[in-house]
This record gives C-alpha cells, sequence and structure tokens, in this order.
C-alpha cells in the first residue's frame, strides 16, 4: 500500500451522485451489452455498502461481485447481495464469507460470486449490497463487473444519528479510476482527501471530454468550490484520479442541503458511458407489485403512482404487456404530465378470471423526452381469500422486498399513516397529515384542519395549524382533542361533534416555552372526566459528551371545561431535569387519571459522573380538588442513565392500580406496580425486570378490560436464524396476567436485514379491549428504505388478548 497523504482515513463509504440538469448523454444510443469472462478484471474497489441499479435490455444479465476483508477489527464480515427485478422480485440472492483471517492481518484474498437474470423485458434492475456487524462498510471493499451497459452506483451505508452524508470511498490504488456524476444546478463544493503521494493535479472534464478545471493537491488534499455559472450542458462530468486511494465529497451528490434537489440520493458511475439519469426518475412507478385478492370473475382497480422527480414538468408514456397472453385488464390513461417532484395516479382496471389462475400483467412507464429510461411495475391479480384475512402464523418473516402484500395479499382499505384510536363508541380515529380521518356515518370522513379549526385564540389570527402529536384523546363527554402547533405556538384543538370542527386554544404564551408535548389518552381504563392533562418538556440543555443526555423542563397543563368552552391554566413545574417525552417508537403513556388525581411518570437526567444504574423514572400525582402537586416518587432506574431512548411508561388497570415500566436501551424493563389504587403514594412494589436478558428498547404497553398488561417493544436477537452471522431485530409482545409474573416474549415481526433496525411501533387498544398495534418497518440501510416511496406502515391486531393476531381488514374497525 502506497503511504497516505492524509491521516483521516474516511471509512464512511462510497456514495453518489445524483443531481443533474439536461442531460446530454441520456438520449445517446446504448452500446453494446460488455462481454466478459472469467478474466475479465474487477477494477472498482470502494468502501462501504449500497448497491447498484442497472437499466437492463432483454438477454442475460450477469454482474460479477467481488469482496475482501480488511481484517482492521474482530468483526465476522459477511457480504450479502440480494438481486431484484423492476418490480422487486427476487431473483437471486448469494453471501460471501469472513475470509477468516484474524486481526491486524491486512486485505485479504478476493471472493467472487455470480449473479444473473433472465431479462425478458427492459427495466430497471437493483442489485443490494450489504456487510455483516458493518453497517457502515468500514471492514470490506467491494466492486463489481456486468454485462450491463447502463448502471448507476448507489453507495448508501447505515444510519448515523447526525447528518447524513456519503463520501466515496475508493480503496483499488493500483488502477486509475473515474468518479462520474450529475452536478448540482448551483455552486457546489468538492473536496478529496486521503490521497497517495505522488498525486500533485485532479482534473474534471463534462461528458464532451472538455476540461472544467484542475483541482491542485496541497498535503491535505484538495478542496474547489464550482460556481453556478460554469456551464452544465454536457453532463456526467468526470472527475479523474491518476490512482484510485481517495475519499471524495461532492455537494448535492454525497452531502446535501435541505432542498437539494434530490437529497440522500447519491448516485455515480467508474464511466461515462455507464452512467443513466435514475435520480431524474426515480420511484417512476410506484408500488413496485402489488398482489389482489378478489371473487372469481370479478372487476376491481388497482392504483399506481407516476412520478417526476426532476426538477420541470414531464409527460410519460404508460402501456400494459401480459407475459402470459392477454386478458382484461385497461390503464386509466396512456399518458400522463407529472409537475415537477409530483405523482399523478395511474389506475388499472382489471377483470379476475374464472378459476384459482393468477392474471399478471405488467404497466410499463417512459419518460417522452428519454423513452430509453424504461421500467415496468407488475399486478399480480389471484381469487379466493386473501391470506391478510386470516389468523396469522406468527412471526411474520420479512425477507428483502417481501412485507405484507407481498406475503399476505395485505391491502388495507383504510388509513395507516399512523396508529388508531377509539372513541366511546367505539369509533376509529387516525391521525393523518392534514388532520384527522374518522368512521362517522358509515365511511372514513377526511377532516382537514386547515378548514375545520372554527375558532381561535386571538394570538392563532393568520396562522394554519400542524399536528404536534399522533395521539387522539377523548373525555367522558366523547369530545376529541389534538395536539397542534400554529406558527411558534402550541394549541390545544377541542371538538365537540366527533372532529368534524375543532376550537383551538393557546398552551402557554411564551413562544420561546415552545417544545415536545404529550396527553392523557386510553391505554385501557382510563378516560378523564374532562380535557386531557398535557405534558410540555421544552429542551433547556445538551451534552457534548452524551448524546442522548438532553436535559429538559418538564410542565403540565390541567385545561378545564365549562359549558363547551375549555381554560387552559398556566404550567406547573415538574421538573427541570427531564430526559424529555416519548414520541419515537412505543410512543408510551405518560399520564393517566381517574377522578380528581391525575398520575405522570418521566425519567431525568444525572451527573455524568455519579454512579447510578440508569435512568431515575419517578411518579407524582395532581389532585385537581385540593390543587396540590404531590412529590415525585422514585420508581426504579432503566439502564443505562442519561439516555433519552429510556422513557418509561404507566397505564391503569380496572381497580386503579398504576403500573410502570422504567425505560431501557438494550436492557430489560423494570416493572413497578402501586399498594393502593389511584394513588401513587402509599408504596410500590419493588422494580423487578420483565425478563431475564432481553435486549429490550421502546416501551408501549395498555391495560386489558381483565387487567392483563399488553406489552410491544423491539428486541435484538442475536447469532440465530434467519441472520446467524450477525444480530437483527424484532418487533416483539409480552404480557403480564394479574398475579401473575411476566411472560416470555413472543416475536411478532423479524426484520429482512441484519443490523439495525426499529419498527415506529405504537400499541392501542379500543373500548372493547382489542389490541391494535400499528408499526412502519425502517432499515438502517438507506439503499433499502430509500428504494420505497412513502411509508411502510401496516396494522395488526388481536382480539383475545394477545394469543392469536391478524392483518387488520375495514371490517375489523368499523364493525
Amino acid at each position: 500500500m502506497r503511504q497516505m497523504r492524509s491521516s483521516r482515513l474516511c471509512l464512511l463509504f462510497p456514495a453518489f451522485y445524483a443531481c443533474l440538469y439536461v442531460f446530454g448523454i441520456a438520449g445517446a444510443e446504448q452500446r453494446e451489452g460488455v462481454p466478459m469472462n472469467d478474466e475479465t478484471a474487477i477494477e472498482l474497489g470502494i468502501g462501504g455498502v449500497g448497491g447498484a441499479y442497472f437499466l437492463a435490455e432483454p438477454g442475460e444479465l450477469i454482474i460479477d461481485l467481488e469482496k475482501r476483508d480488511r481484517n482492521i477489527r474482530r468483526r465476522q464480515t459477511e457480504l450479502r447481495a440480494v438481486l431484484v427485478g423492476p418490480d422487486r422480485q427476487v431473483i437471486q440472492e448469494v453471501r460471501i464469507p469472513d475470509d477468516g483471517q484474524s486481526r491486524g492481518s491486512g486485505t485479504g484474498p478476493a471472493q467472487r460470486v455470480r449473479l444473473s437474470a433472465q431479462v425478458a423485458r427492459k427495466g430497471i434492475y437493483g442489485l443490494n449490497v450489504t456487510v455483516s456487524h458493518d453497517r457502515y462498510g468500514q471492514e470490506i471493499i467491494w466492486g463489481f463487473r456486468t454485462n450491463c451497459a447502463r448502471y448507476v452506483i448507489e453507495t448508501s451505508r447505515g444510519h448515523r444519528d447526525e447528518r447524513h452524508q456519503e463520501p466515496l470511498v475508493l480503496l483499488n490504488p493500483d488502477r486509475a479510476g473515474d468518479v462520474c456524476f450529475a452536478p448540482r444546478r448551483g455552486a457546489f463544493e468538492m473536496e478529496v482527501t486521503d490521497l497517495p503521494e505522488g498525486v500533485d493535479a485532479l482534473p474534471v472534464y463534462d461528458a464532451n471530454g472538455a476540461r472544467i478545471h484542475t483541482l491542485a493537491v496541497r498535503a491535505d488534499g484538495v478542496s474547489h468550490t464550482f460556481p453556478a455559472d460554469v456551464s452544465r450542458e454536457a453532463v456526467p462530468w468526470r472527475l479523474h484520479l491518476p490512482v484510485q486511494q481517495a475519499t471524495v465529497h461532492i455537494d448535492g451528490v454525497t452531502r446535501w442541503q435541505r432542498r437539494d434537489p434530490y437529497e440522500n440520493l447519491s448516485y455515480w458511475t467508474p464511466r461515462l458511458e455507464t452512467f443513466f439519469p435514475f435520480h431524474m426518475y426515480r420511484w417512476m412507478l410506484t408500488p413496485y407489485s402489488r398482489t389482489v385478492y378478489v371473487r372469481p370473475g370479478s372487476e376491481g382497480e388497482m392504483a399506481f403512482r407516476a412520478h417526476n422527480n426532476s426538477d420541470r414538468k414531464r409527460a410519460f408514456a404508460l402501456s400494459i404487456e401480459f407475459p402470459a397472453g392477454a386478458w382484461p385488464a385497461h390503464l386509466s390513461a396512456e399518458r400522463v404530465v407529472v409537475g415537477a417532484k409530483q405523482s399523478e395516479a395511474v389506475t388499472v382496471r382489471y377483470q379476475a378470471g374464472a378459476d384459482s389462475a393468477a392474471r399478471i400483467c405488467h404497466v410499463r412507464i417512459a419518460p417522452e423526452t428519454q423513452p430509453e429510461v424504461t421500467t415496468y411495475a407488475t399486478l399480480i391479480v389471484r381469487t379466493g381469500e386473501a391470506p391478510a384475512e386470516r389468523p396469522l402464523e406468527m412471526p411474520i418473516t420479512f425477507t428483502p422486498y417481501r412485507h405484507e402484500n407481498e406475503q399476505f395479499g395485505y391491502l388495507p382499505d383504510y388509513p395507516v399513516e399512523n396508529q388508531v384510536y377509539f372513541d366511546l363508541e367505539n369509533r376509529p380515529v387516525v391521525r393523518v397529515r392534514k388532520g384527522i380521518e374518522a368512521w362517522l356515518d358509515g365511511g372514513w370522513v377526511a377532516i382537514d384542519l386547515r378548514t375545520a379549526v372554527k375558532t381561535r385564540a386571538p394570538s392563532f389570527e393568520g396562522d394554519s395549524f400542524s399536528l404536534a402529536s399522533t395521539k387522539v384523546a377523548f373525555d367522558r363527554d366523547n369530545d376529541l382533542y389534538l395536539l397542534a402547533n400554529a406558527g411558534r405556538r402550541s394549541a390545544l384543538l377541542h371538538s365537540a361533534d366527533c372532529g368534524r370542527t375543532f376550537a383551538a386554544y393557546l398552551l402557554g404564551g411564551d413562544e420561546r416555552r415552545r417544545g415536545a408535548m404529550d396527553f392523557e389518552q386510553f391505554s385501557g381504563h382510563n378516560t378523564p372526566d374532562g380535557p386531557p392533562a398535557v405534558l410540555r418538556s421544552v429542551q433547556t440543555a445538551a451534552d457534548k459528551r452524551l448524546r442522548w443526555r438532553r436535559i429538559c423542563d418538564l410542565e403540565l397543563f390541567l385545561p378545564e371545561k365549562t359549558d363547551g368552552r375549555l381554560s387552559v391554566g398556566e404550567p406547573i413545574s415538574i421538573s427541570d431535569r427531564c430526559l424529555g417525552v416519548g414520541a419515537h417508537s412505543g410512543i408510551p403513556s405518560s399520564i393517566v387519571s381517574r377522578g380528581p388525581k391525575v398520575h405522570i411518570v418521566w425519567g431525568e437526567a444525572t451527573d455524568p459522573d455519579a454512579d447510578v444504574p440508569g435512568v431515575p423514572t419517578y411518579v407524582a400525582s395532581y389532585d385537581r380538588e385540593t390543587g396540590q402537586m404531590g412529590e415525585p416518587v422514585l420508581i426504579g432506574h432503566g439502564a443505562p442513565p442519561n439516555d433519552g431512548h429510556n422513557k418509561p411508561c404507566m397505564t391503569m388497570d380496572s381497580q386503579g392500580y398504576l403500573h410502570v415500566l422504567a425505560g431501557t436501551h438494550g436492557r430489560p424493563f423494570p416493572y413497578a406496580r402501586s399498594l393502593k389504587p389511584n394513588d401513587a403514594y402509599s408504596g410500590w412494589t419493588q422494580a423487578e425486570a420483565a425478563g431475564e436478558d432481553l435486549n429490550q428498547t421502546y416501551v408501549g404497553m395498555v391495560c386489558g378490560p381483565d387487567d392483563t398488561l399488553h406489552l410491544v417493544f423491539r428486541l435484538w436477537r442475536y447469532g440465530v436464524e434467519p441472520h446467524p452471522a450477525s444480530h437483527h431485530a424484532t418487533l416483539a409482545y409480552q404480557r403480564k396476567r394479574p398475579g401473575q409474573p411476566w411472560e416470555a416474549p413472543k416475536v411478532l415481526i423479524v426484520a429482512p436485514f441484519s443490523e439495525y433496525s426499529i419498527f415506529y411501533h405504537r400499541l392501542t387498544i379500543d373500548r372493547a379491549g382489542r389490541l391494535f398495534l400499528s408499526y412502519d418497518y425502517w432499515s438502517t440501510f438507506w439503499f433499502y428504505r430509500t428504494d420505497h416511496f412513502g411509508r411502510r406502515r401496516a396494522l395488526v391486531m388481536s382480539a383475545d388478548g394477545g394469543e392469536n393476531w391478524k392483518l387488520v381488514s375495514g371490517a375489523d374497525l368499523h364493525r
């Protein structure tokens, strides 16, 4: 290895390019596929993970993938590669094992595998590359060769809890190389570091070969800002490296500002002729596939979205292709014009067959100005009952690109944007982007806050409202409540007509005190007599040494209702060391009440140098009759200390006993119960773990009609199927029957990839005691998350206290 010019070896990983203009290369003729044999060299040597997208012509698509372990640390680095078609059907999955060499032994031998597919019709194929124990791609070098004439690389590592950037790391010092990318329209900076000795200049060319600039290399690398007035007519640009050993950053390509036209899309190629404008046509037709179950011979419709990801209006041509003979399926339009960064619905009207044979068609889309960049989505029409209608055999084990619809035909006909709550008549309500959707008068009604807020405090005049929480609350009059923001102020929204109209009330008049909010929602046996109590946490400090130690003031509002109108009152100080309220995964209940007693639970920050077992969890109660706030009572500690993930949760059973779980980050949840009903000050059971050696995070708990506690959380598993080479996340369920210990966890959902995952889960309960679990799988790997247009949120339920689970149908919600 040549000596590095810079000691700052950035081992993040490759990533690149996706910001463009009018493509000079896009209209060029495609060259013939590249012939390959076993001796053809793999010239790429890059760090990180991610993958590539191939604009594949009919015939055989071949991809030879190579991996070399760097053996920097003692990690089992198994590379996993998944090849998928345009409709995300998995074609092939392969793994390259760890090379078995010892730590510090240097770069190991090259290991290769071949992936291939018979391309029946042109489209954009994907190659997904991940590595066990190495979500940032620091431990391996990978590359590929292919016979496909047009492709782009997307280097996208696992997430970090910081600004997203995807520097390109090149690690093949024995060869020269190029980085071809679409430059941002405005001015942008390029930085190149970690160059070896002897590299003094780096030229940058446009697609016609004209030199744009030569970067002069200094001792610490090179940095140059390209002004906005440099012509972008001949795109992509090409950075030439005499040696493929460098770390490259490019604004708009590997790092982004908000409102960059191709934010978080990092595309590049090593050759000009292979580049195609994938970023302009990202998510061109979604969903990539849909499976629907219907009655034999019935007719139906399926909606797809034509999306224009470019910065100008574009027209797209659409058609239907039949892989096994034509059948009755027709498009709503054969041409659609879509605005910049907009989507338009395209509907397929179909008729199912009379027998059990599936009917399949492909919906093709192509931009009229660049018809060679074409792909398709797939519709599969099956007859009979969808597996989603039946009880599930748990857990649901996701595999890459096969989630609820692909496995079970899940097609919700109700809003799934967030968790579902139920009013006193057991009618469902869901908070959505513009307001709520509620089941009223025999159907789902969308209520837009822009028009539904009829009265407001004077300080809100001229402001529009956005919801500040996904929770929905009800009081004993069945009035509905939401938390909202308007400008820099916070509001409590109140509706006395099932959410059709609202009045907005100011929560605290000081704009500087705006913070995160929570309020009491139904968790099984608590319905307040009047408006729900509201908590506000306002961050006052952060700790540079401890990322998750964020100190907040915690305040309590106790609104009152008189003759249909609310008075909010002044906030009551609860704590000046709170770690905040829980609005992430689990969204735990912070407040429960019965009669005049309002009970609050929270976790606090401690001195970082103090020896404490975890985040101290406190409960305090306010008595509306006496107007007195009691002193905090320490319930237990959730490990580790000073970790904002460790939000506690509280619920109440039918007798009024308080039940608390202290939040943890990868440790067992401590559990305690009050010794007297509706009383936080007459003692508590000793806090005991909900189980031994459980790696639990993100509490979500409710209490059933029989006083059984139901808990959902993320649970890590290590070295077991389906990811034996690493660890993986599951969404797990646990319950505690009255007077019994916590039962062992039951896994409900298994992640399709190893390494970090979360589920943004939210557990609610209806007035009949049925459990409803809303979740949205989220992988650490940007490649997988970015490929999915929109959210993946789904809803499962249990009507028998957690024994059996099924995907929710519309009839389950409003029966």
